[in-house]
């Protein structure tokens, strides 16, 4: 028994018996599969939150990003060089529908480097899937700590309504100059028969500043009604 389990050991860090062909690949190559899509699938995760810059993330997301490129590897090794395998396949997969909305086009790459992580898994490309991984996570942190890709990043969305003074608009921005490291204006429209006019503003807020003083202070200005001050990602749709 003992000597079995030593061979076995010895096999599974010999990388030569990696060297099967798709169609008919060994038990110790299928196992390296599979782990490697978990192992990679996780790197993906884990990259994925250390650069995420939303309020929250999804943690079924997350599990997804892990599992994704293990049923990927399954996929590939149920079907190996079988056509007739991949057609039926194709067929009970058109059966299901997915109707999980992304709207953040970032999370979609993580996606389809999951896939791809399983589909290189899957066909013993081992070394493609690795090298593809991180060259990956080596673009995403260079995206992450370059200038250009960053932007400024506004904490939330400010909505306001005030009477149509030119003083008064310039007392809010008084306010939000003292309060605010920035502040885009988003939207502007006229309400109560044109009487008053309704504001929407991105804003970033000064370190030392807090959402209840922006309110305080916005509150002071006579005129200004319906303070509402949403948390949001930087990107909004208005």
């Amino acid at each position: 028994m003992d000597k079995a389990f030593f061979y076995l050991g010895a096999s599974m860090l010999d990388f030569s018996v990696l060297n099967s062909s798709f169609a008919n690949p060994t038990w110790i190559s299928i196992i390296y599969a599979f782990l490697l899509s978990f192992v990679l699938g996780t790197v993906l995760a884990l990259i994925y939150v250390k650069t995420f810059r939303g309020l929250s993330y999804s943690l079924n997301f997350l599990h997804g990003l892990v599992l994704l490129p293990i049923v990927i590897a399954i996929a590939m090794q149920a079907i190996g060089d079988n056509v007739a395998r991949g057609i039926g396949m194709i067929g009970a997969l058109s059966l299901l529908r997915f109707r999980t909305n992304i709207k953040d086009p970032r999370d979609m790459f993580f996606i389809f480097a999951s896939l791809a992580v399983g589909l290189a898994s899957g066909v013993h490309a081992y070394g493609i899937a690795i090298l593809g991984t991180a060259c990956f996570v080596v673009a995403l942190i260079v995206l992450q700590g370059s200038s250009f890709a960053s932007g400024p990043q506004f904490d939330g969305l400010l909505r306001f309504n005030l009477s149509r003074s030119a003083d008064e608009q310039r007392l809010v921005e008084n306010v939000l100059e003292g309060q605010c490291r920035h502040f885009a204006l988003a939207t502007i429209r006229e309400v109560g028969q044109g009487e008053r006019l309704d504001f929407s503003y991105q804003i970033r807020l000064k370190p030392q500043a807090t959402s209840a003083q922006l309110i305080e202070e916005l509150g002071k200005v006579q005129s200004v009604r319906g303070l509402n001050f949403m948390n949001q990602e930087s990107v909004i749709e208005v």
